[in-house]
């Protein structure tokens, strides 16, 4: 049996496979869409890649943030499927949405790598600009966020290892942002700025998978800008035999 859908239901459907089937091109780029919805805009005079996370395609539900953040939305680089170890560098530049669709929004973005295919597992360190330069000490310590996903997200870590995978930087909304990530075995260090070093350190990350895609993420209430995409693979590199650090 064959059924008849009417020119105006194909038209819809089109349209909505369209919003998140779009890829978009920056520069020499080419972006997928995750849940997320984007474009190609000049910016402070320059081109950059805009994106918002949809809330149509994930929805967010403020009595369940735990299950609904961290979620896979966000825009993933085209071509490079197998980034395990080296350098993913980006600008970025986060806004909060008016009017906020959440009260604890904070500006959330930042990067995921070793992304499998499916969506499935990914590695993510991520920046709340919004508290980054706060005058409270407590807030300012939940700048910088990894998490793993979908078994260790920000609240599952935040309460097994407090403090371990958080932590501050020196960052904030409305202005751009360049965060560096240096990838290495089970290790990831997080560069922001011109700084000489690492604000941030995951000494083992959780994630079973590793290798993947590198993607540009935002979560809810993120208007996020991101230019100057840069990832740079290298082999993996072995402290040398007896090289260990000391502490007083």
């Amino acid at each position: 049996m064959s059924i008849k859908k009417s020119p105006i239901i194909l038209l819809l459907a089109f349209f909505t496979l369209g919003v998140n089937a779009q890829n978009l091109k920056l520069k020499n780029q080419e972006f997928e869409l995750h849940n997320v919805t984007g474009e190609v805009v000049k910016f402070q005079g320059k081109k950059v890649l805009k994106i918002e996370r949809d809330l149509n395609a994930l929805p967010f539900d403020s009595t369940r943030v735990e299950a609904t953040v961290d979620e896979p939305h966000y825009a993933r680089l085209v071509g490079l499927d197998d980034f395990e170890n080296g350098t993913i560098e980006v600008k970025m530049y986060s806004q909060l949405q008016n009017p906020a669709p959440y009260s604890g929004i904070a500006g959330f973005i930042g990067l995921y790598f070793r992304i499998q295919e499916d969506d499935s597992a990914f590695e993510s360190i991520y920046v709340r600009p919004k508290v980054g330069r706060s005058d409270n000490q407590l807030r300012r310590n939940h700048t910088v966020q990894y998490f793993s996903y979908p078994d260790f997200k920000f609240d599952t870590l935040r309460k097994t290892a407090p403090f371990r995978y958080e932590g501050s930087a020196p960052v904030a909304l409305d202005e751009w942002i360049t965060m560096r990530i240096e990838v290495n075995g089970e290790s990831a260090e997080m560069y922001v700025n011109d700084m000489k070093y690492s604000s941030f350190i995951v000494d083992k990350m959780l994630g079973k998978t590793k290798k993947g895609f590198v993607g540009l993420y935002v979560d809810i209430g993120t208007i996020g800008y991101f230019r100057d995409l840069k990832v740079t693979k290298r082999a993996l590199q072995v402290k040398k035999p007896g090289e260990k650090e000391t502490a007083i």
